[in-house]
């Protein structure tokens, strides 16, 4: 798979690019959730830190494994067999994202329903900035490798697959504060977000035992709830003004 930057000023290439970048952008929301609840925790004089760290190692691991690319698409070939069922690397790193989703999300929800996260260091689990960035780090190499693979399947060029990354994350990069800022600001919206990151754990957990839920219909659901929300929030305020 070579490097051919020409191959972007054809009209295919275009609608390739255009494309792939929106795909990246979706996919990439769930890491952009995920960020923004992590780095809520942070001191405020570090969020914006710690975001950018976090945004940029995501870039580094996409670029990093396009350059892998040949070995990336053998991740998912068979390792073994589990009752009848195929295992490979690819199942693997998705179980353990999911595992690792589902528990994060699971002690975030806890400790907003019991209000434990008020005053347990231990239970809100971000203190530090170096604790920050191991989280962010796991989640980046699992959405990297499950963004790569979706590019791999979208478009033949490498070219188009570094660029479309490399704009999606820019685009990332560029509203992830005013994302967390919103989801600080709104414990409500705060809640949903989590239990988005809680169905995304619940589907990388299937996906790795071969259940193919379309995202299509995954994503809809969460458009749809966040527009419900929204209806919510500006209901309150009204009432509140009155």
């Amino acid at each position: 798979m070579e490097f051919d930057l020409s191959i972007m000023l054809t009209s295919a290439g275009l609608i390739s690019l255009l494309t792939l970048t929106l795909m990246e952008i979706v996919l990439g929301i769930d890491n952009l959730v995920f960020i923004s609840i992590v780095t809520n925790k942070l001191p405020v004089e570090q969020q914006k830190k710690g975001q950018f760290i976090g945004l940029s190692l995501a870039l580094l691991f996409r670029v990093v494994l396009l350059s892998l690319v040949s070995w990336i698409i053998k991740l998912d070939q068979s390792l073994i067999t589990v009752f009848e069922n195929e295992i490979s690397a690819k199942d693997l790193i998705l179980l353990s994202g999911g595992l690792f989703l589902l528990y994060k999300s699971t002690i975030e929800i806890h400790g907003k329903v019991t209000g434990e996260e008020l005053h347990s260091a231990k239970t809100a689990g971000i203190t530090t900035l170096g604790s920050a960035i191991v989280q962010i780090i796991i989640l980046d190499l699992i959405f990297s490798v499950d963004s790569i693979i979706t590019a791999v399947g979208l478009v033949e060029h490498l070219s188009i697959m570094v660029t479309a990354v490399v704009v999606s994350m820019i685009v990332m990069i560029v509203f992830v504060d005013n994302i967390s800022k919103f989801i600080n600001a709104n414990p409500t919206v705060k809640m949903l977000a989590l239990s988005f990151l809680l169905m995304i754990g619940l589907l990388l957990v299937a996906e790795a035992f071969d259940v193919h839920v379309p995202k299509g219909y995954v994503y809809f659901a969460m458009a749809f709830s966040l527009f419900v929300e929204m209806l919510n929030l500006r209901t309150r305020r009204k009432s509140n003004s009155v």
